[in-house]
C-alpha cells in the first residue's frame, strides 16, 4: 500500500522504529491485521534523533486525522534507547524484535543472517521434536566493525567507487584476492594495498564480500551448522546483490564440507533468500513484540519532547564527559587560523616559446596522489594533488595531462630529465615509468624538509593510512616512530568521519571550529573512535562537536604512537619492510635527482641495485 494512501484513517496504529548505527527504519502497522501500511528506510548520516523526527513528521502528514493517543510506539536498534523516553516508546531488544518478525512471517526458516551497520548476527532455530516448540540460538558481533556494513562503506570510499554503482556489482569467485576480515582495520589496509597494486575495483569489492561472508560463517556460527532455509536480512544483504550471491556460493560449500543434507531440488535462491521488506524486520518485529504489552505501554508523547531533546538536551545528556570547544570566540579562531594558515603558493607563470627542463616527483599515497615538477635550480614550477580514484596509473596519467595542459596553455614546453617515485604505489609507478629513483617515504620527507627547513628538529607526517614522526639531529634522522597497523588518527579516519557526517572533507576543520562543546573520545583504536561517534550521536551531539573531539583524539593518537621505534642506522636505511623490499640504500639516494639527466625509457638493469652511473654518459630525453 502506498505511503500516502491513509489520509482518512482514524483507527489506531502502531509505529515500529529501528534506529541503527547508519540508518533509521520505520514502519506503521495496523494492530488488527498486522499489515505494514507505511514504511521508510534512510541513512541518518549520524543524525539519529533528527532523522527520527523527520520521519515521524512524514507519518503525521500521511495520517493527518490520528491523534497522539491513537498511536503506540516501539523502538529498537543500537541508537533507540536514548530516543525511546522522548517519544514515550517501549524499547525492544533487537534480537527479540528480529526473531519475532521471522517467526511471524517465515516460520519455515531454519537460520537468519543479518548484517547491520556496525554489528552482525546469526540466529539459528532449533525445534523440540517432542513438543514442536522452537528455540532461537543467537550469536552476535557488536564489538568490532569487521564483517559489517561499516567495513563495506569504508572500503567503497577507499576504492573510489560511487555509492550508486555498488548495487550493480556481480560476484565473480574466479578473481578474488586476500582480504583479512578478522579485523575491520586490517581489511581496510588490505583494500588499500590492492588499490595501489592496480587491482580493478570490482575484484576488490568481490574479495571484500567473500572475506566478510567467510568470516561470519567461521566465527558467528560458533561451530554450529546453518540450517535451511536461510534468511538474509539487513541493509547490506538487501541492497548488495553481489553479497547475496556470495552467501549462496559459500553456504552450500559449508554444508557439503559438514555433510549437511538439504533439498537440492529447490533452487538455491529459495533456500538462501532475501525476503520482502528485509531491511524492516527489526522495526516490524518491535511492533509484534509490543502488541503483547499492556495497552498503556508505548503511548506516543508526540514530537515536542524529542524537539526539546534535540535543541536543548545535548549538554545535560553528556554531563561532565564533554569538554570545551577548540576556541571560545570567533576572534580567537581567526587569530589561530591566521597564524597557522598554509603559505600562499601559485604555479609558475611560464614564458611562451621557452622549454623548461626539470624533474618530476610522484607520491602514490594510500588515499591521494601527488605530483611536483621542479627545475634544475630546485624551484617548484608546478604541483598537482588529487584524491585517488582507485588506480594509481590512471591518477598518474591525469596529473601528467593537467601538467601538460598547464604548459601548453602558456605556449611553453617541458623537458622531463628524470622521475622519482615514492609512496604505497611506488613500485607500480616505478615499473610503469621506468623511474630513476624509488625511495622510501621517510627518506623522501627528510630530504624535502631539509631542503626548505635546514634546522628542522621533528618531522610529522599524517598520511591516509599511516602516521610517521621523525626526530632529527645534526641534519640526519636520529629516531623515528611509525604507526601503520591501525587507522586511528590518520587521514582516512578523518575522511571517513566527514563522509559519515555528510560533510566535504575540506570543510571538516571549519565545522570543528564552530563547536562550543566537545565530547571526549577514546583513542588508540579506530573502531573505538567510531563506536564513540555513534554513541555521541545517539545523545544528539552535533556534528561540529564530534568533529572537534575526533580531531583532538587524533592528535593524542598520533602523539602516542609507538608501534615501531629504534635508532636510525648509520646508513640511514629505513627500517620499514618496504625499504627492505626496495633493496636500496637511502643514503645513496640522498643526492638530489635534479642534478642529473635521466632516461625515461625502461632499462634492463634497475638503477636501484647499483650506484648512479657517472653523469658523463649522456641520456636520451623526453618532452612532456
Amino acid at each position: 500500500m502506498s505511503n500516502t494512501a491513509h489520509a482518512s484513517r482514524t483507527e489506531p496504529v502502531v509505529i515500529g522504529i529501528d534506529v541503527g548505527s547508519t540508518t533509521v527504519k520505520m514502519t506503521v502497522v495496523d494492530p488488527a491485521t498486522k499489515e505494514i501500511m507505511w514504511s521508510k528506510y534512510l541513512r541518518h548520516e549520524t543524525r539519529q534523533p533528527e532523522m527520527t523526527r523527520e520521519m515521524l513528521r512524514e507519518i503525521h502528514a500521511a495520517f493527518p486525522l490520528l491523534t497522539n493517543d491513537q498511536i503506540r510506539v516501539f523502538i529498537t536498534g543500537s541508537g533507540g534507547s536514548p530516543i525511546a523516553p522522548q517519544l514515550g516508546a517501549k524499547f525492544v531488544q533487537e534480537v527479540n524484535a528480529v526473531t519475532m518478525a521471522v517467526e511471524k512471517l517465515h516460520p519455515e526458516v531454519g537460520s537468519v543472517i543479518e548484517l547491520g551497520g556496525q554489528d552482525a548476527k546469526i540466529i539459528m532455530f532449533k525445534e523440540n521434536k517432542d513438543t514442536g516448540d522452537k528455540t532461537a540460538q543467537t550469536s552476535m558481533n557488536d564489538k568490532c566493525a569487521s564483517g559489517t556494513g561499516a567495513t563495506i562503506d569504508k572500503c567503497v570510499l577507499k576504492v573510489g567507487m560511487p555509492r550508486e554503482e555498488v548495487p550493480g556489482l556481480k560476484f565473480d569467485p574466479t578473481k578474488l584476492h586476500h582480504v583479512a576480515a578478522k579485523c575491520g582495520v586490517f581489511a581496510e589496509t588490505d583494500i588499500v594495498n590492492l588499490v595501489k597494486s592496480g587491482i580493478p575495483r570490482n575484484e576488490i569489492m568481490n574479495s571484500l564480500a567473500d572475506a566478510i561472508v567467510s568470516q561470519n560463517l567461521a566465527v558467528l556460527t560458533r561451530g554450529n551448522t546453518l540450517k535451511s532455509k536461510v534468511l538474509l536480512l539487513g541493509g547490506p544483504n538487501t541492497y548488495l546483490p553481489f553479497l547475496q550471491e556470495c552467501w549462496r556460493l559459500r553456504i552450500p560449500e559449508a554444508w557439503a564440507e559438514r555433510g549437511y543434507e538439504y533439498d537440492k531440488t529447490v533452487p538455491i535462491e529459495e533456500l538462501i533468500f532475501v525476503p520482502k521488506n528485509s531491511d524492516l524486520y527489526a522495526a516490524y518485529g518491535a511492533v509484534l513484540f509490543g502488541l503483547y504489552e499492556p495497552a498503556h505501554i508505548g503511548k506516543y508523547r508526540g514530537l515536542e519532547p524529542l524537539e526539546e531533546f534535540i535543541n536543548h538536551g545535548r549538554k545535560s545528556k553528556l554531563g561532565e564527559s564533554a569538554g570545551p570547544g577548540l576556541v571560545e570566540t570567533p576572534v580567537e579562531r581567526d587569530t589561530f587560523t591566521e597564524k597557522y594558515k598554509e603559505p600562499h603558493y601559485a604555479d609558475t607563470i611560464l614564458e611562451a616559446g621557452k622549454t623548461y627542463r626539470g624533474v618530476i616527483g610522484l607520491d602514490g599515497g594510500s588515499t591521494s596522489s601527488k605530483c611536483v615538477l621542479i627545475d634544475e635550480n630546485e624551484n617548484i614550477l608546478k604541483k598537482v594533488y588529487t584524491l585517488s580514484k582507485g588506480n594509481p596509473i590512471q591518477d598518474m596519467k591525469d596529473m601528467f595531462a593537467e601538467m601538460k595542459k598547464w604548459a601548453n596553455d602558456q605556449g611553453a614546453e617541458i623537458e622531463v630529465t628524470g622521475f622519482g617515485v615514492t609512496g604505497y604505489a611506488g613500485d607500480v609507478l616505478e615499473k610503469s615509468l621506468g623511474a630513476d629513483a624509488n625511495i622510501v617515504e621517510t627518506v623522501a620527507h627528510m630530504m624535502s624538509a631539509k631542503r626548505w627547513f635546514p634546522a628542522v628538529d621533528v618531522i610529522c607526517d599524517i598520511g591516509g593510512q599511516d602516521i610517521k614522526v621523525m626526530f632529527m639531529q645534526n641534519g640526519d634522522v636520529k629516531n623515528f616512530r611509525l604507526s601503520n597497523s591501525c587507522s586511528a588518527g590518520n587521514g582516512m579516519l578523518l575522511q571517513a568521519m566527514a563522509d559519515q557526517f555528510g560533510l566535504p572533507v575540506k570543510k571538516y576543520a571549519e565545522v570543528a571550529f564552530e563547536a562550543r562543546l566537545a565530547p571526549k573520545f577514546s583513542y588508540g583504536c579506530a573502531v573505538f573512535l567510531d563506536s564513540d561517534r555513534v554513541n555521541f550521536r545517539r545523545k544528539a551531539t552535533r556534528a561540529r562537536s564530534c568533529s572537534r573531539a575526533s580531531r583532538s583524539s587524533c592528535r593524542r593518537t598520533s602523539g602516542s604512537t609507538s608501534s615501531r621505534s629504534r635508532a636510525w642506522p648509520s646508513s640511514a636505511a629505513c627500517s620499514s619492510s618496504r625499504a627492505a623490499r626496495r633493496r636500496t640504500s637511502p643514503r645513496s639516494r640522498r643526492r638530489s635527482i635534479i642534478s642529473r639527466s635521466a632516461s625515461l625509457a625502461p632499462r634492463s638493469t634497475s638503477t636501484r641495485t647499483a650506484a648512479r652511473p657517472a653523469r658523463s654518459a649522456p641520456r636520451s630525453r623526453r618532452s612532456a
